[in-house]
């Protein structure tokens, strides 16, 4: 089963940069997105085969998450139950009879760290989302989840320490998520590899590969016997980010 997660930074501009193409040449069987930007009368968009399962945020032109998946879940869920966490339009969970799909765009911590405070409550409580949903059965999480966790996912870890995305919190806040109990399945596959999912457009970032990996693909952690492939589709253009993959022998 082939999942595929995209930050598509707008999702009315990547439709103008190939998206349609890009879609249809990935041929996955679950397409997740992250920072749509849209409202639900803005774009009609589908695809022959494909269910559609869209949260948008309340601001418009701002967050907003959607899943086109080939197989229709059991059940769906946006959001996290609570009201503080579920305005911007940041997480879909399907239900599928062997497990849970997670969609996520997990909020920036913001130049300065002035949403820190927040950025944690969210990670505490985003954490307290998968952990219920994998004592029911497991779990594919997929977003970005805006942090760079180790010195090898980013470029220039001296010069960007404490900032946003390799603040000391938010690595710690993603460890324990790892402990407790998810797999990060690019990382489990490729332990020394450099490769990013994310540049800035300032600087020449991507032409220079001057980026950060901070979109993943992470899986409870009895499901690591059928992680079959993960990758990085750095040769992807029409956003900041580049597409990320997962193979499952489900």
């Amino acid at each position: 089963m082939k999942f595929i997660s995209w930050n598509v930074n707008g999702l009315r501009a990547c439709m103008t940069k190939g998206f349609a193409d890009v879609f249809s040449s990935l041929d996955a069987d679950v397409f997740c997105l992250q920072e749509t930007k849209l409202q639900a009368d803005q774009l009609q968009l589908s695809f022959p085969g494909y269910h559609s399962y869209w949260n948008y945020a309340q601001k418009k032109g701002y967050s907003g998450t959607a899943i086109f998946t080939r197989h229709e879940p059991l059940s769906i869920s946006l959001g996290t139950g609570l009201p503080e966490h579920d305005q911007e339009g940041r997480l879909i969970t399907l239900e599928y009879a062997d497990f849970y799909l997670v969609c996520v765009y997990t909020p920036n911590a913001q130049e300065g760290l002035r949403r820190l405070d927040y950025r944690m409550q969210w990670d505490d409580a985003f954490r307290r989302h998968l952990e219920g949903l994998d004592r029911v059965k497991p779990v594919v999480v997929c977003g970005d989840l805006n942090v760079a966790h180790e010195d090898i996912d980013l470029k220039n870890p001296a010069a960007n320490h404490h900032n946003a995305g390799f603040s000391d919190e938010e690595r710690d806040k993603f460890s324990l998520l790892l402990r407790s109990g998810f797999i990060d399945s690019f990382r489990m596959l490729h332990p020394s590899e450099v490769t990013y999912s994310w540049w800035s457009y300032r600087f020449r970032a991507r032409e220079r590969n001057a980026g950060w990996r901070i979109d993943y693909f992470l899986t409870s952690q009895r499901l690591q016997p059928i992680i079959r492939e993960a990758q990085i589709l750095t040769d992807i253009h029409g956003s900041d980010h580049c597409p990320v993959m997962l193979t499952l022998d489900f």
